[in-house]
């Protein structure tokens, strides 16, 4: 490694790797967005970016060297030489925003990743600190793209109309000439196929889930935690074995078991079975937590006369609001999601799920739109939920790793 702790040679090398990043990331994101070709062109992608790596190695990293590596770039790109391949039909509007996109992103970027790198030989502090910054862009774009691609495909094909669909199904531009009719088959999901209620029987069957959880789970968690019995140990040890058992082999011993005492079919049935699957996990959050927390403010609080109740109660509790919260939300996102045993144990449409009521829409005689749009449904009220309390989980999911 250490022939390439020169400047002029990591440069082009790190400018190589990311014009192909970068082109594959206009190109794919342009596609999607106009629903018109753009290919990227991997060989003319490393010689440009390798080239442009070099020029600014060499020249500097102004303003101005930006300026003229991403004008270079566009221009090549116009013209047909470029890291990416535009289509003949390609409108002008979209090939003038691509290649933009692509010289001033690459520009950019790459210029920042040289800040450590002169043409001499580097430290091995600054040709680690370019390649942990090529590495942390390539990350955001890998990682955002495998989240956000899948997502705006299935937001792009519920507001499709069937005519579209089969005219072109990888076209994933909008028409917004169309006004509110986009959002057709929303509509039709809540008047035509009970969607409303759906949300509602998984609504509550969530919130009930998250309150049996807690109730068997916080006593569960406090007595590992802090009291001591025989088989204490192996106990907190074995709290988690549970998940080493899938599902799907539960899965007959359930629906029979179901089926002979009459809980298939029915919400009490699932409220029932649900928390079986969330309680193990909330009780070994629960227990690190309450660890974690210092004995010796629950023991002024026996001192002071208080039973155990009250100490959990007036003392306990109120100190592991985090962890309460980050449990509740992530046994809710547990319950919302499940898909198996709601699939498994309810057949009557006015008792599903929303995901057992999107699994009914996956028919040749339903739209395909509509089950995009279910999913939509489905996904867009957990995630909002779990960004407007994700710093409740996150402190509470890391207040029990420090004792004290």
């Amino acid at each position: 490694m250490r022939h390439l702790r020169f400047g002029f040679i990591a440069a082009p090398l790190i400018g190589a790797i990311w014009m192909v990043v970068i082109a594959t990331t206009v190109a794919v994101s342009m596609s999607f967005a106009t629903g018109e070709a753009f290919r990227p062109q991997i060989l003319l992608s490393l010689i440009w970016g390798a080239l442009s790596g070099a020029a600014m190695m060499a020249l500097g990293r102004s303003i101005a060297i930006q300026i003229a590596v991403s004008t270079a770039v566009v221009a090549l790109t116009l013209i047909g030489f470029g890291p990416i391949v535009l289509g003949e039909t390609t409108s002008g509007l979209a090939r003038i925003f691509g290649a933009v996109a692509l010289g001033g992103g690459f520009a950019i970027s790459v210029a920042s990743m040289f800040l450590e790198f002169h043409k001499g030989a580097l430290t091995r502090h600054e040709f680690e600190d370019g390649v942990i910054r090529f590495l942390t862009g390539f990350g955001y774009i890998f990682f955002t793209a495998i989240v956000l691609i899948p997502f705006y495909v299935m937001v792009m094909t519920s507001l499709k109309s069937q005519q579209a669909l089969l005219q072109n199904p990888l076209d994933f531009s909008i028409d917004f000439s169309k006004g509110w009719g986009l959002f057709r088959s929303y509509s039709e999901l809540f008047s035509d196929f009970g969607f409303g209620g759906y949300l509602w029987t998984s609504f509550l069957v969530s919130v009930l889930t998250v309150l049996i959880t807690l109730a068997f789970s916080i006593p569960g968690a406090y007595a590992v935690a802090r009291l001591r019995f025989k088989g204490q140990a192996a106990f907190s040890r074995s709290i988690l074995l549970i998940y080493m058992v899938p599902m799907i082999v539960l899965a007959l011993p359930i629906y029979i078991a179901f089926s002979m005492t009459g809980l298939r079919n029915t919400l009490f049935g699932i409220v029932m079975i649900y928390p079986v699957t969330t309680i193990p996990v909330a009780l070994y959050m629960l227990q690190g937590y309450f660890r974690g927390l210092p004995a010796e403010i629950e023991e002024a609080g026996l001192m002071d006369g208080l039973s155990r109740l009250a100490v959990i109660w007036k003392i306990t509790l109120p100190l592991s609001l985090p962890a309460m919260a980050s449990v509740s939300l992530y046994v809710f996102m547990i319950a919302w999601n499940e898909f198996l045993l709601a699939f498994m144990l309810l057949d009557d449409p006015s008792k599903f799920t929303l995901t057992r009521g999107i699994a009914s829409l996956n028919s040749s005689e339903i739209p395909r739109q509509h089950l995009m749009a279910g999913a939509v449904i489905a996904t867009v009220p957990i995630m909002l939920l779990f960004l407007g309390l994700e710093r409740f989980m996150t402190k509470g999911l890391t207040a029990g790793s420090v004792k004290g």
